[in-house]
């Protein structure tokens, strides 16, 4: 069968399944916090306080999640330990919603921006950066776009491996210069050859560690200029990688990659493996930078844009 296999359905069973694991850890404290309670107190509070942040939803999210509860047992006087998940549900939306980062519909690229879109993509080793990239380059490559990959992520042998291997699978150009060679030179040239043959999305593999911040900015400054002489606005977007299974860990990645550089956009990769898929809720609601992908699983179509109701919808649904 195609790995481009389209799909509708199977995106929001994939999605559930992928939360498993952290929905039965999550509603087996929960379980445990309201046994022989019947009202929302300030000591079920207290507890569910200790389940957000143990479910790494991250401290901050947490407070303003329990600050909402609160303000709604005091308006309402009365709420039953029943009704907690549907209250649960409720305020976790209602804060995300309040987020002015608005959801990707489908892998689409902006229609006003001259071709190629160029797409940087930064991470620490082991968080699936390259997969993700493949599997980007293939919901691309399914759509009939023209994509071009640049393997400039070059410190790490079995990164350009894998992106080449990647691009073998689904048919699309990658420019390589091998290991231990310039990042910005792979850039200048993935970037060229994507102008000269009209590509609609080059996309960039680099920054494949967490150095010092000045080495970092520097190179991804000069990855920057030496691509801009190609396409002026160039990278359009800077997308940074993350585990979702290392919970806050990747919290801090997050703070760290977005002091070091512009990052505009995020994507959380191995939520299908883990207990710890409440991160997403905290990195969307506590950076002011759009989730835009989440991975789910193996699969091509695993990697799936990230919708913010359909994920709490599916984090808070029992099977």
């Amino acid at each position: 069968m195609s790995i481009f296999k389209i799909f509708s359905k199977e995106k929001k069973e994939s999605l559930d399944k992928g939360l498993e694991k952290t929905k039965d850890s999550f509603f087996t404290k929960l379980g445990r916090t309201v046994v022989g309670k019947s009202q929302v107190d300030e000591d079920v509070l207290d507890e569910l306080e200790e389940i957000l942040i143990s479910s790494d939803l991250g401290v901050n999210t947490t407070v303003k999640i329990i600050d909402r509860i609160e303000e709604r047992v005091a308006r309402e006087k009365y709420l039953g330990t029943s009704e907690l998940d549907k209250i649960l549900r409720e305020e976790i939306a209602g804060l995300l919603s309040e987020n002015n980062t608005d959801d990707l519909k489908d892998f689409s690229l902006p229609e006003e921006i001259k071709k190629p879109y160029v797409l940087l993509v930064v991470g620490v080793n082991g968080v699936g950066k390259t997969t993700t990239i493949g599997k980007l380059a293939a919901q691309y490559k399914k759509q009939g776009k023209k994509v071009i990959l640049g393997a400039a992520d070059t410190f790490r042998a079995a990164a350009v491996d894998q992106l080449k291997m990647w691009g073998a699978r689904i048919d699309v150009p990658v420019v390589s210069h091998g290991m231990n060679t310039d990042p910005a030179s792979v850039a200048f040239d993935a970037v060229k050859q994507g102008v000269e043959e009209e590509a609609d999305i080059v996309i960039i593999d680099t920054a494949g560690r967490l150095h010092t911040k000045v080495n970092l900015m520097n190179e991804l400054s000069k990855i920057k200029r030496v691509i801009q002489k190609f396409v002026n606005e160039a990278p359009h977007e800077v997308l940074l990688v993350l585990d979702g299974s290392t919970g806050q860990n990747a919290m801090i990645q997050a703070r760290e990659f977005t002091k070091a550089t512009e990052v505009s956009a995020l994507a959380i990769t191995k939520l299908d493996g883990t207990a710890k898929g409440g991160v997403v809720i905290g990195i969307s609601e506590e950076f002011k930078i759009p989730v835009k992908y989440i991975g789910v699983g193996e699969k091509v179509e695993d990697l799936q844009v990230f919708n913010k109701m359909e994920f709490v919808d599916s984090f808070f649904k029992r099977v």
